[in-house]
């Protein structure tokens, strides 16, 4: 799992000062990339090398609005790895009161520079196949990891 803090830009919110629905996916984002580089790359060095993860649909649960200069903590897992197919899961938590305001989650297929589905390989496939052990460990601590290293999707 990978936490990363941001605070609430003026220009994220409406008149009411209220954070404005799209920001929120956004948000995921900064998680989603964030978890990358915990795992030791970049998601520049793995556009670099080839590979590319497009979001093919994306989830969001609204609980409680963020509002202007909240500072808001982001937290990020793995969920799902297939080798051509990533699922995150998030979660946004107002750091003063640790209320969750949203949850929601991404789906990415792997693709090749030509726009292909194609197969995560060597150093992101490791790296991937150990993070979903681990979140798959804190979800379920009594279980075995089920991590699925199959061509399905």
């Amino acid at each position: 799992m990978c936490e990363t803090t941001l605070r609430v830009r003026y220009a994220e919110t409406d008149q009411m000062a209220v954070v404005y629905h799209s920001n929120y996916i956004i948000w995921f984002e900064v998680g989603r990339v964030e978890l990358l580089r915990q795992l030791g790359f970049s998601y520049l060095e793995m556009e670099q090398d080839g590979l590319n993860l497009p979001v093919v649909e994306v989830k969001c649960r609204y609980k409680h609005p963020a509002c202007y200069d909240d500072e808001i903590l982001i937290r990020t897992r793995l969920t799902q790895m297939r080798t051509s197919l990533l699922r995150f899961h998030y979660e946004l938590l107002r750091k003063s009161d640790g209320r969750l305001l949203a949850e929601g989650e991404s789906v990415h297929v792997v693709v090749g520079k030509d726009r292909k589905r194609t197969h995560l390989t060597g150093k992101y496939l490791n790296a991937f196949h150990e993070a979903a052990e681990v979140a798959q460990t804190l979800a379920h601590p009594d279980t075995q990891p089920a991590t699925q290293l199959t061509e399905q999707s």
